[in-house]
């Protein structure tokens, strides 16, 4: 079972690594109620690091189930005026954000899932130009720790106990706190061979990527031209600092051309969105748009998300994950975005990233979608990777190098130098 040492130290890579908490700085932390003593620590660690105020946005997936169950759609999906509220003041104080994820994957079973959807469509429909307006320039993480119906969803064989303990040690290992190195020396050798494999892919001037495996994907994406590819560090437009987004983070990404996408991805791992499944599925696109997808499981609710706005069947992301990540070595799914996404390579439909850009955070949204990034007010990312995938780089005058072989990098890092 883990100390409370052990919780202490998760805290403290958190908030100083994370988020990268500085001196003067207003905090807002998003935790469930029933994590509460994690909170505490995270509040304690964050003040220890110098900032100015704290607050605690408390979730609560019982109660938001009520909410679901008995209130009206246009009653949940109407932004009251103490929340436009909420969101200017964001807008001015830009605080570093704290997101701990802890949800039961199942904790919205039996609710109508084009309901969930349609609520969120809305909510994230009037909320979206704050959030425009504040993309790039504050602070987030976002971490994970484990509830028991968490636990119990990924391990259903297991007791609770021994489910919670399971999942406990599955996210220390993940996320490089269970290991024989020092967790920061850990994650600052990590994260210098993420850079190293950045730095090569920039080098590259790669106009597009072609995916094959035996699965049945066939697919080409477009890049936008001088578009970066980004590793795991971000850097605030506000602050100068750098911050973690992600704990765990495997993924090197870029945004794709809106608009340049063709064929055919299958998905390698079920995608939980919403409070449903979406498992066995395939997307097709033609001319930068989906046109046609299939799913076993969560058809109806794969074909909402793909409709959610005018971007939402266009891509916004694609990332690169080597097969043999540490998280697809757990061997289990997660049910959680955060750590399925890094298990293998995934793509995003929806919102693209501005930072892929020089200056992005500080043009204009027109700007951004002249110059090919993706706007939309969703952003989910699903898992293509598999064992024999296949990605090669194409450039514009017609070479070729295999990125990806056998589902990992072709080369090594010696070999990228």
């Amino acid at each position: 079972m883990i100390t409370e040492k052990q919780l202490k130290n998760y805290a403290e890579l958190i908030v100083r690594l994370g988020a990268n908490v500085q001196k003067g700085q207003k905090v807002i932390v998003r935790i469930a109620v029933d994590q509460y003593e994690f909170a505490h620590l995270l509040v304690e660690e964050c003040y220890k690091a110098g900032a100015s105020r704290v607050t605690v946005d408390w979730d609560d997936a019982a109660k938001s189930r009520l909410d679901y169950t008995f209130a009206d759609e246009e009653v949940l999906g109407t932004l009251l005026p103490w929340e436009f509220a909420k969101l200017e003041q964001m807008e001015k104080d830009l605080p570093c954000m704290i997101r701990i994820l802890s949800d039961d994957p199942g904790a919205m079973e039996g609710i109508d899932s084009k309901k969930l959807a349609a609520v969120m469509q809305r909510r994230a429909a009037a909320s979206k130009p704050y959030n425009d307006r504040m993309m790039g320039r504050y602070h987030w993480v976002v971490a994970a720790v484990p509830s028991k119906g968490w636990a119990k969803k990924c391990f259903p064989d297991d007791t609770e106990e021994e489910a919670f303990s399971k999942l406990w040690d599955a996210i220390l290992t993940t996320t490089r706190m269970n290991g024989p190195e020092d967790p920061l020396e850990a994650w600052n050798r990590h994260l210098g061979a993420l850079k190293a494999r950045t730095e090569w892919l920039n080098a590259q001037n790669f106009t597009s990527l072609v995916y094959k495996a035996d699965n049945g994907t066939d697919f080409t994406v477009g890049l936008i031209p001088g578009g970066l590819w980004v590793s795991a560090v971000q850097m605030s437009s506000l602050t100068g600092a750098e911050y973690l987004p992600n704990m765990p983070t495997e993924e090197i990404f870029t945004t794709p051309f809106a608009g340049k996408a063709e064929g055919t991805l299958v998905s390698s791992k079920p995608l939980s969105w919403n409070g449903g499944i979406i498992d066995n599925f395939s997307i097709t696109f033609e001319k930068g748009r989906a046109v046609s997808c299939h799913a076993q499981k969560g058809q109806d609710l794969l074909e909402f998300m793909l409709g959610m706005d005018e971007g939402a069947a266009r891509l916004g992301e694609v990332a690169l994950v080597p097969f043999e990540s540490p998280i697809n070595e757990c061997g289990f799914l997660f049910y959680n975005t955060l750590f399925d996404e890094n298990a293998v390579c995934h793509v995003a439909v929806g919102r693209g990233f501005p930072e892929v850009l020089e200056d992005g955070e500080n043009i204009s949204p027109e700007e951004r979608t002249e110059q090919g990034i993706n706007d939309s007010m969703i952003h989910v990312d699903f898992m293509v990777g598999t064992r024999d995938l296949m990605i090669k780089g194409v450039r514009a005058d017609g070479s070729e190098t295999v990125i990806f072989e056998n589902g990992t990098w072709k080369l090594s890092l010696e070999e990228m130098k």
